[in-house]
């Protein structure tokens, strides 16, 4: 057999740096990152020229005690409990103002302290953060109503809205601030519990 001497043909590779190029930044459009969610929690700020209120100052009528087990059962202040009745149950402790000597002396110094199980379910948890949570929103809308004529929660969306105008955000921000230390929001998470 006889050797060709022919020469063989080169790729044309000049273009395959820009089809490279061009399906990076394709797939870089295209790709989703995830993002994580979670539960939006706002650490309150120091006080500012007023003493620190120690642990031994805390009487034990004012700290509603919410314990989730590791079979999601909730057990609010040493008394079984369906979470259905969480809210309405923080908001009478909350919003005593010290009528039943067994709640609450008034809502700044009412403080629930939340203690889960470290088998409990993330759902039972959330449902029942949400569930804490909805009490304070209540009876600050609530407040607000009675004050302003509106919710406290759409004052503060409006506030926390980047589009809302300067002079908006300075007139809602005393009356925020007004709702918020008549109810301030005490939520206290203890160590979950093992087994």
């Amino acid at each position: 057999m006889a050797r060709s001497n022919r020469e063989l043909q080169e790729i044309n590779a000049g273009s395959m740096a820009d089809i490279a190029f061009l399906l990076l930044i394709f797939f870089l459009v295209t790709t989703t990152m995830d993002v994580d969610t979670g539960i939006a929690r706002k650490l309150p700020p120091m006080p500012e020229d007023k003493q620190i209120e120690d642990d031994s100052q805390i009487h034990a009528r004012n700290i509603y005690v919410v314990l989730v087990n590791s079979n999601n059962q909730l057990l609010v202040e040493g008394v079984p409990m369906d979470i259905s009745q969480l809210k309405d149950g923080a908001k009478d402790f909350i919003d005593n103002n010290g009528l039943n000597p067994e709640l609450s002396d008034n809502p700044e110094k009412a403080i629930i302290s939340l203690q889960n199980d470290r088998l409990t379910e993330y759902g039972t948890y959330i449902a029942v953060q949400n569930e804490l949570v909805a009490a304070y929103n209540q009876l600050r809308n609530r407040e607000a109503q009675r004050l302003y004529g509106r919710d406290f929660t759409e004052m503060n969306d409006t506030y926390l809205d980047p589009k809302t105008s300067d002079a908006i955000k300075d007139d809602l921000k005393p009356k925020l601030e007004r709702i918020q230390k008549m109810y301030p929001q005490k939520l206290s998470e203890a160590e979950p519990k093992n087994n």
